[in-house]
Order: structure tokens, then sequence, then C-alpha cells
């Protein structure tokens, strides 16, 4: 995925109420922008951090600027989480995942389960639907080490559930860790964060569901879905 026009360097100066930053832009003005992102971004919002947003024209939104990207120690990171699907759809077009080329169709967002929409719906002839929930991952404690989630996610759990449903329903259930940043060779989930998800996702694992890593490699001028990487699972709790 190319970026429609180059991004915008500055530097941060906050972050808060989980859709707003300021940021200095390199001719020393001070903008206020929106962040798509309303997690925690642990580990994204430290003061003076250098940032890349996109710029909009529409007469139609409040702030100019956009939050797209969080340099950390020298790499980039994507915070954005209205990317991932679209990375996801590319990785899975790419081939990137084997079992999942022969789909012809992805349709996006459909209804399922619990009042929920899926990220992406894969079907083929004579193929069983495929449900692929797609989350971003940002977070690393570790060097090349990526982790999920950063924070407590319930929304998280009820996901993986439901993919547990589809499974016993006949179909196929997807979970896809979208990792944009190119910094992290391994993934895990931070189940000290969240044993509740940690137990959800080993649930949802027993019962079927797929599971997958997916690195990019991050840049202002494009966002690329790059790799599988290894998912190590030893850390989970104990159904």
């Amino acid at each position: 995925m190319r970026f429609d026009r180059p991004l915008v360097p500055a530097r941060l100066i906050a972050r808060y109420k989980r859709f707003l930053f300021d940021a200095t832009l390199e001719d020393g003005s001070v903008i206020t922008g929106s962040c798509p992102n309303t997690g925690s971004m642990l580990g994204l919002t430290t003061p003076g951090s250098r940032i890349h947003m996109s710029e909009h024209d529409s007469p139609t939104r409040k702030y100019r600027h956009m939050l797209e990207m969080v340099e950390v120690d020298g790499t980039q990171v994507g915070i954005n989480t209205g990317l991932p699907n679209r990375l996801a759809e590319e990785a899975i077009r790419m081939g990137l995942i084997p079992s999942l080329s022969p789909y012809t169709v992805i349709e996006r967002e459909r209804k399922y389960g619990r009042n929920s929409r899926i990220d992406l719906l894969l079907s083929g002839d004579g193929l069983p639907k495929a449900y692929v929930e797609v989350k971003n991952v940002h977070f690393t404690r570790s060097p090349g080490l990526a982790e999920f989630p950063d924070t407590v996610t319930a929304r998280g759990a009820k996901h993986l559930e439901e993919l547990g449903d589809m499974v016993e329903e006949g179909h196929r259930a997807v979970m896809i860790y979208l990792i944009q940043r190119d910094d992290c060779q391994r993934f895990r989930l931070s189940s000290d964060l969240d044993p509740v998800y940690g137990a959800a996702y080993l649930r949802a694992r027993h019962r079927g569901v797929e599971a997958y890593a997916i690195a990019c490699r991050v840049s202002p001028m494009e966002i690329l879905p790059i790799q599988l990487i290894a998912m190590d699972e030893t850390a989970l709790p104990a159904l």
C-alpha cells in the first residue's frame, strides 16, 4: 500500500483524548490533528518523538493532519488501525498465507456472529467460507518480538469466541496479527497484560481457529506486507 502523497514529518507534542494529538511541524508551527488509533499506544506517545502524518484536503474534515507513524529507536511504526484490513487483504492476494491463496473473493465488513462484523470474508468455488479477523500490532518490549495486546481488550476476546463458533458451524476461521513495524521477527501474545484474551486465544486455537502473524515493511512512502513470522505460543495460560 503506497500513500497517495508523501507523509509530513513533525515532532509529537502530546496525544490526548484518544482521538487527538498536537505536533510541531518542521517550520516551527504547531498543529492539532486526528489520531486514528483509540488504543493505549503503549510506548508510542513520548513527547518529542518524530512522527509522520497524512494530509487531507476535504472541507468536511475538522483536522487536516492525521497521525500515521511514530518513529521508535529508528524504526517507523504504523499506528493507523484503519489500514490493517487493507494490508491483510494485500497479504492474502500476494500469497503470503498459502492456504488462503485459492480464495478468489474477498469481502470486507460482513455481518456475522453476535452482532459483529468480520474484517474479511473469503469465498471460492468448492471452498468453505473463511472468516478472517485482523488485529493491528505495534507493541514490543523485547528486541525482535512483537506482542498483542498492549492493554485489556474485551472486544478482542469476544472476536476469538465468535471465530471459534464459525469453525463449529463448518467454516474456516483465521486470526491475522498484522505487524506495522519491520524490526520484529517473532510474535507472541502479551498474556500478562490481558490473561483473559490469552485464555480466549487458547480456546479458539483448540476449537480450530487458525492464526498467523505478518510483518510489514514500513516507510513514509508505503506500508507493505512482506512475510509470515514465527508465532510463540509457549507463554499462554493453561485452559
